[in-house]
């Protein structure tokens, strides 16, 4: 067992952790696609225990309760995703970015438009000219202070990038917002440098009543795709901007 804690740098709604960073977490110490379940809000700056127990791993708070949940998953799980938008179609989808004009998530981990270079990511995906409803892209060039030794990016971030695309593939599809990640499977296939130029996708998938899922992928300049994902999102009537919103939709999350 293991002590961690997700800092605030890492939130996503104001008082919970980023959806994609503590999946990421979850799934780092296994190899290949792995499935993480987010169970309840995800306390910050406070310990929480992280253990493996039969090839499951678990993130527990300070009452036992269980906040999250990671196994290896099938790669039949992962959507195919369509070929990458060009460089430049990347760029002027990012500049559509819906953030940029309301204040949606200006926090985030992830998309937060208040967050500076090396404390947030700043993935800010657009819907991309001329595709369908709801494809979104955006350039990403992940800041050093994201990387190992190395200089390339450190899995856990990697996930939390993916994270919050999915969601405004759904925005830009449906014009509505308001969904928390309960499920996301994911694949790193090759780790991004820190300092070039990336480009972020998602697309709807489909809808089941609350649910709705989607896929996301990290591409390289070429087309590569680095790294891979599929979500579950859990809708909500409306934004989760509050404390009660985010437990309204706590309470709507997947149970296993």
């Amino acid at each position: 067992m293991a002590k961690i804690v997700i800092a605030q740098q890492f939130c996503g709604p104001p008082s919970s952790g980023n959806g994609g960073y503590v999946c990421g977490v979850l799934a780092k110490d296994f190899e290949g696609p792995v499935t993480s379940v987010l169970r309840a809000r995800v306390p910050l700056d406070v310990n929480l225990d992280l253990r493996k127990e039969d090839g499951v791993m678990q993130l527990t708070d300070a009452e036992g309760g269980l906040v999250g949940r990671a196994q290896p998953a099938d790669a039949a799980v992962l959507p195919k995703p369509p070929e990458a938008p060009s460089m430049r179609e990347a760029k002027r989808a990012g500049a559509r970015h819906l953030g940029h004009e309301q204040r949606i998530h200006p926090i985030c981990f992830t998309c937060g438009t208040e967050r500076r270079e090396g404390d947030g990511l700043r993935v800010f995906p657009g819907q991309i000219e001329g595709a369908p409803a709801g494809h979104v892209a955006c350039v990403w060039i992940p800041d050093m202070a994201f990387a190992d030794a190395e200089g390339l990016v450190t899995s856990e971030v990697i996930w939390a990038a993916l994270d919050c695309p999915g969601f405004f593939a759904w925005v830009a599809k449906e014009g509505r917002h308001g969904a928390l990640l309960g499920t996301m499977t994911g694949e790193v296939l090759r780790r991004p440098r820190a300092g070039h130029e990336y480009i972020v996708m998602a697309w709807p998938l489909e809808r089941d009543g609350r649910k709705e899922t989607a896929g996301v992928a990290l591409f390289a300049m070429n087309g590569e795709v680095l790294a891979r994902a599929h979500q579950v999102w859990i809708t909500m009537a409306t934004g989760f901007q509050t404390r009660a919103d985010v437990e309204t939709a706590e309470a709507a999350r997947p149970s296993a």
